[in-house]
């Protein structure tokens, strides 16, 4: 798929399903900003996917990933306005929902409302895992990093559960900008299956609006993190990241 523009779907855009060595690239992708669900490319039940070196604005994610997706490369992807390159949501109505092998590099997010995100549901099983984030940058995102596993519909409260999907080896590499937000680095995992294995390494996110850094200071937030590593250069400080000593 290559050197198509997309503009206005009613709903998603692209979408990859069930469906093995997919190669997109060049693509221009445009919905407007409060249109709700128009993902720029959902992929689902496939294996084997490249998408590079894309233009995708939308009113919602500009790359969603869910079940059953494995081997997935994304590189050199200028996303926003949007909510970001999102794995999930999973695990919704105790589903057991799978997503491994992902990588994502060389993006680059405008004003979206997440940067990488990894999000499932309460009460799911399966795991997401496996995942590398690497050589990206932000301007102006409230969210660059964030995994959410308490993801619930707007204005409902959802109740805890004992169950969760796993999330666990996920790195983040090199990503860097600025954000519009207090929370740059949200960590917010299971209290009954923790997140495991997150490494982070030079990573700096510093509070700034129109290109410009202010003295304001981010903040990270962690719940139920375990067996995870700060390699190294990490702004705003992680602190259930366990510092690895360099000799």
């Amino acid at each position: 798929i290559s050197g198509l523009t997309s503009v206005d779907s009613r709903k998603w855009h692209i979408s990859i399903e069930r469906s093995s060595s997919v190669h997109a690239s060049n693509l221009n992708i445009k919905a407007p900003e409060d249109s709700p669900n128009t993902d720029g490319i959902r992929i689902q039940h496939s294996t084997n996917v490249t998408i590079s070196s894309s233009t995708i604005k939308t009113g919602d994610d500009c790359i969603g990933i869910g079940d059953g997706s494995k081997y997935i490369n994304i590189n050199r992807i200028l996303c926003g306005p949007g909510h970001g390159i999102s794995i999930g949501s999973l695990g919704e109505n105790g589903r057991r929902e799978t997503v491994e092998y992902v990588t994502v590099r060389r993006a680059s997010f405008y004003t979206t409302e997440n940067g990488v995100r990894i999000k499932t549901w309460q009460g799911g099983h399966g795991y997401a895992r496996h995942i590398r984030f690497e050589h990206i940058s932000f301007s102006r995102v409230i969210r660059p990093i964030i995994i959410d596993q308490y993801s619930c519909p707007p204005y409902q409260h959802c109740k805890n559960y004992s169950t969760a999907v796993e999330v666990s080896n996920i790195l983040y590499n090199d990503l860097r900008g600025t954000t519009s937000g207090e929370i740059a680095v949200e960590l917010s995992c299971s209290e009954s299956v923790p997140c495991k294995n997150i490494r982070m390494k030079d990573v700096q996110l510093d509070y700034g609006i129109n290109g410009k850094i202010y003295d304001g200071h981010p903040k990270s937030h962690c719940l139920s993190v375990v067996q995870s590593w700060d390699e190294g250069n990490v702004y705003p400080n992680v602190p259930c990241l366990t510092k690895k000593l360099s000799y």
